[in-house]
């Protein structure tokens, strides 16, 4: 089964080139064009990453991230932030709200695939380690 990417952009052009790219690679692909309905999909349909724009109408991404971190079901989400924002303190806001990496706009796209491919193998080692670690804690039982 293809992981599963929720694209919050509200760029009709930077959405549609993240959306190719992803597809291309065999992602299966979500989009929001705003910060709340992007909450909402990625509480609702689970996604395993989620690419995040910080210029946003309405609730930027700095907000949106947080507010994800903030809740249980979506805390462990990977998220890696975009942004036209190149600023030391932009990417630096942006780590410290909670995303685990951060690009500068313009970004090619095997820049992007590269760095959604370390995310979700970082996510599934995670994952690995903590049914590993259940395993043992239901052993000692």
């Amino acid at each position: 089964m293809s992981k599963k990417i929720l694209v919050i952009e509200d760029d009709p052009g930077s959405l549609r080139l993240m959306v190719y790219t992803l597809e291309h690679q065999g992602y299966q692909v979500l989009t929001a064009i705003n910060g709340l309905v992007g909450i909402k999909k990625a509480q609702s349909e689970e996604p395993d990453l989620i690419v995040l724009d910080i210029m946003l109408p309405g609730m930027d991404g700095f907000e949106v991230c947080h507010h994800l971190r903030a809740e249980p079901g979506t805390a462990q989400l990977p998220v890696l932030m975009l942004s036209g924002k190149a600023q030391e303190v932009d990417e630096a806001t942006g780590l410290k709200v909670g995303a685990d990496d951060y690009l500068i706009k313009p970004v090619v796209p095997s820049k992007i695939i590269s760095r959604v491919t370390t995310l979700l193998a970082q996510k599934k080692q995670l994952e690995s380690k903590k049914r590993q670690g259940n395993m043992a804690i239901a052993q000692n039982k």
